[in-house]
């Protein structure tokens, strides 16, 4: 009997995600696999952090595993399990399915060693490595990520947020207001986001008497969901070669995150 790590799904919250889960391709060999286990498989990664290759053998083969973690990147699966769950969960809290204000940051986290790919150095946190950009609601639910070298700017960030943002623009239709901290001011930009994108581009800044670390309204809430990447020990540091699969493991993070707030 295979044992139960803490990273795996329990049975309410399998049933929850099964009906999301791709069935197989017509044709070919019929599908094997236990589906169940390969899901709790990749959350084990990316829980434990641990490479592919040292994936415990109680597990389907580490190959069959990532397989269809690569096919569901490449395919959008992951992105639409997400957006699915976050509709049920602020559904499930007597929200609109589509929030009225987002919050947006960034987060400068270190590569490692093998990682060559969209790296820079954050010269404002003396970081080598890579920057998050998230957008969120005011529940701390993800809509839209992008990770790009560290030395982007968070203005340079933000238009490719934006721009990912105003791809799915029919989901967003009650959207009036976005939330920043100060690195994000200028009134030229301000007026840049209102002039293409027609949404209000809101600085919140902390009084210049205020010393350390300061709570501010619905600034916090963002700083919450980096909170919650901490749990991942995959995502303590960016070990992908590709930005794209460090994306989807903020997906899948999110994605374990509210099943757990469902069941």
């Amino acid at each position: 009997m295979s044992p139960s790590y803490p990273s795996n799904l329990t049975s309410e919250q399998w049933k929850l995600l099964s009906g999301l889960i791709p069935a197989a391709k017509k044709g070919g060999r019929k599908r094997s696999v236990d589906m169940s286990a390969v899901v709790n498989a990749i959350f084990y990664i990316l829980c434990a952090g641990c490479a592919w290759r040292m994936l415990p053998h109680d597990f389907p083969n580490w190959k069959t595993v990532y397989h269809y973690f690569r096919q569901w990147r490449k395919d959008g699966t992951w992105q639409q399990i997400h957006e699915r769950l976050r509709l049920w969960v602020r559904v499930s809290q007597n929200r609109e399915p589509s929030p009225s204000e987002v919050i947006m940051d960034s987060q400068s986290v270190e590569t490692a060693t093998m990682v060559s790919k969209e790296v820079g150095y954050d010269s404002g946190k003396k970081i080598k490595g890579r920057k998050r950009h998230i957008l969120i609601d005011t529940l701390g639910k993800l809509f839209v990520v992008v990770i790009t070298a560290a030395n982007v700017s968070e203005q340079a960030g933000a238009k490719q947020v934006l721009f990912k943002l105003n791809q799915v623009r029919d989901r967003m239709n009650r959207l009036i207001k976005i939330w920043v901290d100060g690195r994000y001011r200028g009134k030229d930009f301000t007026h840049w986001v209102i002039d293409v994108y027609r949404w209000l581009w809101s600085v919140v800044t902390r009084h210049e008497e205020q010393k350390g670390f300061v709570v501010l309204p619905k600034r916090w809430l963002v700083e919450r969901t980096f909170g919650w990447f901490n749990w991942c020990r995959r995502l303590s540091k960016d070990y992908e070669i590709l930005p794209e699969t460090t994306e989807t493991f903020i997906y899948i993070a999110m994605i374990r995150l509210m099943l757990k707030q469902l069941a």
